[in-house]
């Protein structure tokens, strides 16, 4: 685990994703299931007259947090410890994973259970607790699909979304204790089913819950999870200790903000008007729920991705993977090619400004999209996605402008024998008798479809065109009427 958690790419995302392209069932999966849940969105968002002016507002409430963040963070803390909680405050994930472990340590207990967590997910908090001798039980069906199979997340929302249901009535038959193959089918009740029977042993026994939040109430201390299975609950009301992780942009400014993204936040991720759980937490109540509430602050890079004016709006994103449904290079190659917790056009922008560009192959996410504008539309909080996109592109290139490349030196090559007419028409005619060669190769077609390197990199993907046999100016020169050079 590198120092900011399960956010840094070990592959460039070419080689990631032509790997997951190979896997003619993993594209069968994505592909009916995030045309499933687009639908589902489309369909209830048009049931919305003024969906554009909630997603206006949704956005103006996010960016006023953000400009008011220090403020609103000191009063959330001061809120939540007059409630009865601690408040503890992580730099990166190792001190979130060490403030975590040492709680958990503390209450002698060698297992705990888990509401599914981005934060927790990005910091690497399960390896941590497993280096330390605890068990973290995923309760989310999809996260224990996942932590079941050995596996990595590969969906914001959905993170056993590239398995179908054989593949996991095959994991559950392998690998869940004491399931029943007897009645075990890959009918979703029957999933179900043995899934709540392997959970229900873990909630009674667990002395201590660990949860995220979808957002964090400033004016009250209040913590908030949004969720469609009950498991969140369940971690709520049966542990006496309860040690929530939250990002410092999950912080809004007052409860009245929540109606907002209330309804932004179901329609965007799952397609429901509202979401079957919905779970408010602000301190702790004597003989109800649990006595001991822990939150620990995260930042891990947010500060400096809101000190990039035009990154910053990634700070906005309330988790709900509309962007990922809608994205054709997501449909295709899923969430694993891009080596972050964070897939999809919202990591393509979050992963390198959380880590920094320069860390591990984070520098070619930004490149991971068609910049077709589809994650915009679809974002409930209007983050401008492909604006970010091309502004880590640029930040890319300024970055390595000192280093020499075969692009700049061709391109300086060029500029330099375009300055001058003489020059310029001399390079015309040696690049179209270098180019007879090729005309054989290329015969009626007129394209090449693969060149040797350094040029290889462009007939990677496409085609070259041959250079023609003759200019337009010499063309010109040829007509009746074109001798005169005027």
């Amino acid at each position: 685990m590198n120092p900011t958690g399960n956010v840094t790419a070990r592959l460039p995302f070419p080689t990631a994703a032509a790997r997951e392209l190979a896997d003619l069932q993993l594209r069968a999966n994505l592909h009916k299931a995030t045309r499933t849940i687009r639908g589902k969105r489309e369909r209830v968002v048009a049931e919305v007259p003024d969906w554009e002016a909630l997603r206006v507002a949704g956005a103006a409430i996010k960016d006023d947090a953000l400009a008011r963040l220090p403020e609103l963070l000191e009063r959330f803390d001061a809120a939540a410890t007059a409630a009865g909680a601690q408040v503890h405050w992580a730099r990166d994930a190792a001190e979130a994973g060490r403030v975590v472990t040492e709680l958990v340590l503390r209450t002698g207990t060698d297992h705990v259970v888990k509401i599914k967590s981005m934060a927790t997910q990005e910091i690497g908090l399960n390896e941590t607790l497993a280096a330390a001798g605890i068990e973290a039980v995923e309760t989310d069906l999809a996260e224990l699909i996942v932590q079941l199979a050995d596996d990595t997340p590969s969906h914001i929302l959905v993170p056993a979304i590239h398995y179908n249901r054989a593949q996991i009535r095959e994991i559950f038959a392998r690998r869940m204790p004491g399931v029943d193959l007897a009645t075990l089918t890959d009918d979703p009740p029957a999933l179900a089913e043995a899934a709540r029977r392997h959970l229900r042993r873990r909630f009674l026994s667990a002395q201590v819950a660990i949860s995220g939040a979808n957002f964090a109430v400033a004016q009250t201390g209040t913590l908030v999870v949004v969720e469609s299975e009950g498991n969140g609950r369940m971690c709520l009301t049966l542990p006496q200790t309860m040690i929530s992780v939250v990002g410092v942009e999950k912080i809004i400014p007052t409860f009245s903000d929540l109606a907002v993204f209330l309804q932004l936040l179901p329609r965007s991720s799952t397609g429901e008007r509202m979401n079957p759980y919905t779970s408010m937490w602000t301190g702790v109540t004597p003989g109800d729920g649990p006595q001991q509430l822990h939150i620990v602050l995260l930042d891990n890079g947010r500060a400096d991705t809101l000190a990039d004016p035009v990154g910053r709006q990634a700070l906005r994103c309330i988790r709900c993977s509309a962007c990922l449904n809608v994205c054709p290079v997501y449909e295709r190659v899923g969430g694993h090619a891009y080596g972050s917790v964070y897939p999809g056009p919202i990591g393509a922008i979050l992963s390198p400004q959380l880590t920094g560009q320069a860390a591990g192959a984070n520098r070619t996410l930004p490149f991971a999209s068609t910049l077709c504008g589809a994650c915009f539309d679809a974002c409930p909080v209007r983050i401008d996605i492909p604006e970010v996109l091309v502004h880590l592109r640029q930040k890319g290139v300024d970055e390595a402008r000192g280093r020499p490349s075969v692009e700049r030196t061709a391109m300086r090559a060029m500029s330099w024998a375009m300055r001058d007419r003489r020059r310029y028409r001399a390079a015309l005619r040696t690049a179209r008798r270098a180019a007879a060669p090729l005309r054989l190769v290329a015969g009626r077609r007129g394209t090449v479809r693969r060149l040797p390197w350094p040029l290889s990199g462009w007939t990677a993907s496409r085609d070259a065109p041959v250079p023609p046999r003759q200019s337009f100016r010499d063309w010109w020169l040829t007509r009746e009427d074109g001798g005169d050079r005027r």
